[in-house]
């Protein structure tokens, strides 16, 4: 297992790209894998009084042209998926106010309403309907006062915007992936346009739902050494983010019989993309019988039931209520996982005195703290799966342990995070990342 430095680099470099991922073959080893590493899984109680609840940021519905699903459907994919929590990040309409949204629980699940708006993941404790033209000074203020919270988004689209005053961030994008694979994009296209491409994708989608979707989740080195740069100088919170639509719904539609066009289902008709049968012959199978303008619903991949389990919030909080969901999130006392590849629910990361026992509910600080650093002592990671365990400082990996458990001597202030990564099908690929524990 190579030595990695930063997190610029991963742990080890990935064996397939995410198109080559997208084969049968590859697509059974990876579950198997996941039940090999289930099989063995530990259970793991968060600390009290805590709860770990799952939660997810960054969800989209009736929200906007290009979201396709509806709020009912998020509940119910919600609870089905066994999320707790969801923060809403409605599209910014006026006149319409996006704090006007769902805001309530029902049927087991929280939803806090919110905005994607400006390059924030916005959460304020009260409408700012009246600040939303403000100097962006003055808006992130006003939408973090109070129990407000406010996220840098899409980071790579503003790896130097200043963080002052901001919550936290995003440290992984669903979104990201999809966008940095291009090759991957296009055999995509290819395949729904090719009878047996199409009949065997539909196939793998029904058979391993989760694996196609996660097939593009890649570690996001981009995000997180900008995190691990900014948080030398101040407390940012770290969330994942699932940007969830419901929009990757692929249609065909016939024009005549010679063209058809490839889209989505909330796409117009004329910012599909054409294709001829000319060059894409296997359209006339797919199209036979069809009438000119009929459409052909060829896939779905992104139910929302799917994107919430391709990444969560792990938020640790007394109990299910707004205020102790903003209290505990603004705390810092979360973790990212990739649910897909396992259930993360019981990880944990703290500093401990030299004295106190592994899982101690008593800890000088918990993922999320500050705390005055103290010579003496040493960070725990516990994780309820076996991986390779890193602990990073300052964004660059100190110690690593292969198991369900790191302890590791500190001997100097800093910024400590915690990742876990599992093999799959011979791959190491990132499944859980921690917010920082900061001994200043």
């Amino acid at each position: 297992m190579a030595w990695v430095a930063t997190a610029s680099e991963p742990l080890a470099p990935a064996r397939f790209a995410p198109r080559q991922r997208l084969t049968r073959e590859r697509l059974a080893a990876v579950d198997a894998s996941i039940h090999a590493l289930a099989a063995n899984r530990r259970s793991l109680p968060p600390p009290r009084p805590w709860r770990d609840l799952r939660c997810i940021f960054h969800a989209h519905a009736e929200d906007s042209a290009h979201t396709g699903g509806t709020r009912p459907e998020m509940l119910a994919d919600a609870r089905e998926s066994g999320i707790d929590v969801v923060f809403l990040s409605d599209h910014f309409r006026p006149p319409r106010d996006f704090m006007d949204s769902w805001r309530f629980a029902t049927n087991g699940v929280l939803f806090i309403p919110g905005s994607e708006c400006r390059g924030f993941l916005a959460h304020p404790a009260a409408s700012v309907m009246a600040q939303m033209e403000w100097p962006t000074p003055r808006f992130v203020e006003a939408v973090g006062a109070g129990a407000g919270m406010i996220f840098l988004s899409h980071a790579e689209e503003r790896m130097d915007h200043d963080m002052a005053g901001l919550t936290g961030m995003e440290i992984y994008n669903r979104h990201h992936d999809a966008k940095r694979d291009v090759v991957g994009m296009l055999d995509l296209a290819a395949r729904l346009t090719d009878p047996a491409g199409l009949k065997e994708l539909q196939s793998l989608v029904a058979t391993y739902p989760d694996g196609v979707l996660g097939a593009q989740v890649e570690y996001s080195a981009l995000y997180l050494d900008k995190w691990d740069r900014e948080t030398r100088a101040r407390r940012l919170v770290g969330v994942g983010a699932n940007d969830c639509h419901h929009n990757q719904v692929f249609v065909l539609q016939k024009v005549d019989a010679v063209t058809a066009r490839l889209g989505t289902a909330i796409d117009k008709p004329e910012s599909m993309r054409e294709l001829s049968v000319a060059l894409r012959p296997g359209l006339v199978r797919i199209l036979g019988g069809l009438t000119n303008g009929a459409v052909v619903r060829l896939l779905d991949v992104d139910p929302y039931r799917r994107a919430f389990r391709c990444v969560t919030t792990h938020v640790w909080a007394a109990e299910v209520t707004e205020a102790a969901l903003r209290n505990a999130v603004r705390s810092g006392h979360a973790f990212v996982a990739h649910t897909w590849m396992g259930d993360a629910s019981g990880f944990r990361m703290a500093w401990l005195g030299d004295s106190e026992p592994p899982l101690s509910d008593r800890a000088r600080a918990w993922m999320g703290d500050e705390a005055p650093f103290q010579p003496g002592g040493r960070i725990d990671i516990e994780s309820p799966l076996s991986g390779a365990v890193r602990l990073m400082k300052d964004g660059v990996e100190v110690a690593r342990a292969n198991g369900h458990r790191l302890s590791h001597a500190i001997a100097a202030p800093g910024v400590y995070r915690a990742e876990v990564w599992l093999q799959l099908d011979g791959e190491w690929r990132t499944w859980v990342y921690s917010n920082p524990v900061y001994l200043r």
